[in-house]
């Protein structure tokens, strides 16, 4: 896709939100099941069932997902997905390359073996390695607006109001 494809395959959306803001708003959904054996969440997503459980550092075998490796996994998709979506629009060459993110977790939060110790990330850090010959202001700009507009990197940066609910008798 070139930057006239992603442009024209936008403009529409983009005039239908100028003029009506509410369409652009959408409620994406995650759903997991609680059943079966074990200390593990079913989790569905658009491609496949993710089974996750307990990471090693708290009791779990590895075999099953970690939600914090998932939340690393959605930043690196949703990053990568970004920049190459900017890159296109800037007719930035970029050749391929690769995204990584890492983030610290103290673990004794997570097991209460420590009440200063936080439960969840302290740092996360990503990173870009790029296959490009652009000079280092194209590539800045790019990051830049990488950072700007990845869903996933926004909402960890200034995160959203969250809520948390608990009902009885409404699964299924």
């Amino acid at each position: 896709m070139d930057a006239n494809e992603l442009r024209a395959l936008q403009a529409p959306l983009k005039e239908k939100y100028k003029a009506d803001a509410g369409a652009a708003v959408v409620t994406l959904t995650a759903r997991g099941d609680l059943s079966g054996d074990g200390l593990a969440c079913r989790v569905e997503t658009s491609r496949a069932l993710v089974e996750a459980g307990l990471h090693p550092a708290t009791g779990g075998t590895g075999l099953q997902a970690c939600s914090g490796d998932m939340l690393l996994e959605a930043l690196v998709a949703c990053a990568g997905v970004t920049l190459k979506a900017v890159a296109t629009a800037l007719d930035f060459r970029l050749g391929g390359g690769a995204v990584r993110a890492e983030g610290d977790l103290d673990f004794r939060g997570t097991l209460g073996v420590a009440k200063d110790a936080p439960v969840g990330f302290a740092e996360i850090r990503l990173f870009f390695d790029l296959d490009t010959d652009e000079p280092q202001e194209r590539i800045d700009s790019l990051v830049k607006l990488t950072e700007r507009y990845c869903v996933v990197f926004q909402t960890l940066a200034r995160p959203p109001k969250l809520a948390l609910k608990a009902a009885t008798g409404t699964a299924g």
